[in-house]
């Protein structure tokens, strides 16, 4: 390794460092401080020591920072002996791209430089985190580790010649280490191609059927580009706000029913398109759509798994699934029927990895819009998409009626999640604390017609490698199977987020179509009891329902 062009750069800690669920987040300014964004990277090279003499994968969703902040990781892994870089060409790689690639190069890890959901701009968010070898995001032994460096760092090593630009593919030296600028969708379009019926696919939109895919100004846009209208063959304009940008186009690229609102709208109706999907800031979420009808997350896994041998890549069906707790327990039904073992685990797609990793599922996903499979260790939305296209052509059945079929056969579990954005961080946390507490007193408490039959603290101990992970969500659990789910959402930078999931199960086929608000209501007002939402928080209704 070159070493006359190394600086070391004399730093203090920040206090403010320690990773989220998906890695650090915060507010662009906050990363524009200097040394900020160097802390936090040094403090990976040096936990991460196989980095060095190694291969490391590094792309983002385009949003505003993405471009100084892949400068300055470039100029600092040459300086900490890092032998060979793929970035994506403008910096672009989603974060299923970036699994792909460790996982299909042998890399040692990669970074990722995005927020995900959350609004960009310069007055928006910013995110990195660092994923390992097998693909996917740092376990809390790693990222407790990077934080406890971050808090007696001082100092951090870069290399004084500038970064190039990397707007061609190509190959160039930065010091001692070769930067490789890669297409940012070939590899993660090949894969997909293996794993879906294509010609399938093609002939469904050949047929007269219509779809529409937002990209929502994201990362996602150049994907789609390629998966719809170049392999696929449908109109350009069908691809909605394909063009990265640095802001979202102003807009938040959350793919949920509100800020997703114009494309739903393209549903409703006679005239409504047959399909449409959307995905978020980072390429891992997805929305899924049909005329007049939306698909929750926790449905789209369910189907998929009970439909897994529709698609080529999944010919043998599933080994196992997974879904975080506060998904529904849709899949688990599927599961049992098919006589293959589920699990429930916390939020946050690492938790997921083991499983994986030990070839004990096939599917796992987050009611946050998160669906995936063991083809990486992220979740993926295109994945998740093109699935759903896959199975629309192999059973030439809607999106609509694929529904009302599976929650006839398996039972429908009615499920709304409820966001409460922005509360002051130190009520979100006491409203959670006094709820805790009282967990051990709900159980034989009664609530109009239902019955508390108990109530815990989530925990959840790995099958694999018996790690243990506590205080995760509060359920409360009723005698007739419905359930209540509080916990703290950890993807925001402004203040705290309370999330309350509801869930009741149907099983009646004649009462498996009414509306999901009116179902819930008995349990929304039950939520409020229990918790105190509306008088704690003063807000009379949710930010955002799903």
């Amino acid at each position: 390794m070159q070493t006359a062009n190394i600086q070391t750069i004399a730093t203090q800690p920040f206090d403010d460092q320690r990773p989220g669920t998906s890695g650090l987040r915060k507010k662009v300014d906050i990363f524009q401080q200097p040394h900020y964004l160097e802390n936090f990277v040094q403090a990976i090279f040096d936990t991460q020591p196989e980095l060095a003499g190694g291969l490391l994968i590094l792309g983002g969703d385009g949003r505003f920072h993405n471009d100084v902040a892949i400068a300055t990781i470039l100029r600092m892994a040459a300086a900490n002996g890092v032998a060979r870089v793929m970035v994506g060409q403008h910096g672009y790689l989603s974060t299923p791209a970036v699994s792909h690639l460790i996982r299909k190069y042998h890399a040692q890890g990669g970074i990722i430089l995005s927020a995900s959901h959350n609004p960009g701009g310069p007055q928006g968010d910013f995110g990195i985190k660092f994923n390992i070898a097998n693909g996917g995001p740092a376990p809390e032994t790693v990222t407790e580790a990077i934080y406890t460096a971050t808090r007696s760092i001082t100092r951090y090593r870069r290399l004084s010649d500038a970064a190039p630009p990397i707007d061609q593919c190509g190959a160039f030296q930065l010091g001692g280490m070769r930067v490789e600028i890669i297409d940012p969708v070939a590899d993660y379009a090949e894969l997909m191609t293996r794993l879906f019926d294509f010609d399938a696919m093609r002939e469904w939109i050949a047929s007269g059927h219509q779809l529409r895919f937002d990209a929502m100004h994201a990362i996602t846009g150049p994907y789609a580009r390629h998966l719809f209208v170049d392999l696929l063959g449908t109109p350009e304009e069908w691809i909605l706000n394909a063009t990265p940008l640095p802001d979202f186009g102003g807009g938040h690229p959350d793919p949920n029913l509100k800020h997703a609102a114009k494309l739903v709208n393209l549903t409703k109706g006679d005239q409504g398109v047959d399909f449409a999907a959307a995905s978020d800031g980072d390429g891992d979420r997805n929305m899924i759509l049909g005329r007049d009808c939306f698909v929750t997350p926790s449905d789209s896994l369910a189907i998929l798994t009970a439909n897994a041998a529709l698609a080529p890549g999944y010919r043998e069906g599933a080994r196992g699934v997974a879904r975080s707790m506060p998904t529904s327990q849709a899949v688990d039904r599927v599961a049992e029927r098919l006589g293959i073992p589920h699990y429930e685990t916390p939020t946050g797609w690492k938790y997921f990895g083991n499983l994986l990793d030990a070839g004990l599922i096939t599917f796992c996903g987050e009611e946050s819009f998160g669906t995936g499979s063991d083809h990486v260790r992220e979740k993926d939305g295109l994945w998740a998409v093109l699935f759903w296209l896959n199975l629309l052509a192999a059973s030439g059945n809607s999106v609509a009626d694929l529904l009302k079929a599976h929650w006839r056969e398996y039972g429908r579990n009615y499920y709304t999640r409820h966001d409460y954005e922005g509360i002051d961080s130190e009520l979100a946390g006491q409203l959670m604390e006094d709820l805790r507490a009282r967990l051990g007193q709900l159980p034989g408490q009664r609530f109009d017609e239902r019955t508390v039959r108990w109530a815990d603290d989530f925990a959840y101990t790995d099958p694999v490698d018996a790690s243990r992970s506590t205080h995760q969500g509060l359920r409360i659990g009723f005698d007739d199977g419905a359930r209540i789910v509080l916990r703290l959402s950890g993807t925001g930078t402004q203040g705290a987020t309370l999330r309350l999931y509801l869930e009741k199960l149907e099983t009646n086929p004649d009462e498996v179509t009414r509306d999901t608000q009116e179902v819930m209501q008995p349990l929304i007002q039950i939520a409020d009891q229990l918790a105190e939402i509306r008088s704690r928080t003063g807000r009379q209704a949710p930010d955002v329902i799903t």
